[in-house]
């Protein structure tokens, strides 16, 4: 489990993690969001320890990072995964971590073979594709079979059999009741991934809540409704905040009902639906919707 208590950092007159207050909890994957420049490493970095928090602390398993005795036990993490030496083979990489933890050259083979990298863990990792360097830097988190596992966008470079393979990989050690906390850009991807989300702007907290409250949430009561009786529709859909726009000829696009609602209010009209589904936001809808206010860079 990780717990953060009003973590701050700053860097110069510049605050790149201002207050921020969360648990991820064992058990389910969490997704850590966040536009470019919101703080989201910086705070992976104050986790592992990497950096020292201006304010506030965070603990992983009950204990700072610094002070588990055989860390690679506690948590796996995947922040950069180019951080290997590049002459070094994925074997090697993989073997020299292990000695430090005492780690069996067994385990080693097994997450070579686990991560798919087989035929080419004989050769010099700065030789490798930006995928196969992901397939290393996820053995490398694994490695100490740890509690709590931390990847910073782990499908960046992955093919969509790699996609989907992470996919599963992360479902499964959630399964086994460990703390899985995973950042990415990918909203399609977190979407089908993530059981909860924690979503930062400028450094602060905006959002700690499950995937399902977070859509409920963001998403505006709208639904479409496919009609050939389109003007009588509008004069029985009439009421304050309530608004029927055309999408197409036949389609409209009604806001500030349910689909209970229309669905009741054209029957009692005697009004013919071909078409009534309500509309729920993408998490990628939600997310620009929540931090649009938020981004420090923007396009014109």
């Amino acid at each position: 489990m990780i717990e953060a208590r009003d973590l701050t950092k700053d860097y110069g007159d510049k605050r790149a993690v201002d207050g921020l207050t969360f648990d991820v909890r064992p058990g389910i994957v969490t997704g850590f969001l966040g536009p470019n420049g919101s703080g989201k490493s910086t705070t992976m970095r104050l986790i592992l320890g990497l950096d020292r928090p201006t304010k506030g602390h965070v603990t992983v398993n009950g204990k700072p990072y610094r002070d588990h005795a055989a860390p690679l036990h506690e948590v796996g993490a995947l922040l950069e995964a180019r951080s290997v030496h590049t002459g070094r083979s994925a074997r090697n990489h993989l073997l020299a971590l292990a000695q430090t933890h005492g780690i069996s050259r067994k385990r080693v083979d097994e997450l070579i073979d686990h991560v798919g990298l087989h035929d080419v863990s004989r050769k010099r990792a700065g030789k490798f594709s930006l995928g196969m360097g992901q397939r290393l830097g996820i053995a490398t988190a694994l490695l100490g079979d740890p509690h709590t596992v931390m990847l910073d966008e782990p499908v960046n470079g992955l093919d969509p059999e790699g996609i989907q393979w992470i996919r599963t990989l992360l479902k499964g050690l959630a399964s086994e009741g460990r703390t899985v906390f995973v950042s990415s850009h990918l909203m399609s991807e977190m979407a089908l991934t993530a059981d909860h989300l924690i979503v930062i702007g400028r450094g602060r907290l905006i959002a700690d809540a499950s995937v399902t409250d977070f859509l409920a949430g963001a998403s505006k009561p709208l639904v479409h409704v496919r009609s050939p009786q389109g003007e009588e529709l509008r004069e029985a859909l009439q009421g304050p905040d309530v608004t029927v726009a055309v999408v197409e000829p036949g389609l409209f696009e009604v806001t500030g009902l349910t689909a209970a609602q229309v669905g009741e209010a054209a029957a009692a009209h005697g009004i013919t639906l071909h078409e009534l589904s309500p509309h729920q936001a993408s998490l990628e809808e939600a997310f620009m919707d929540l931090t649009r206010g938020e981004l420090e860079f923007a396009a014109s």
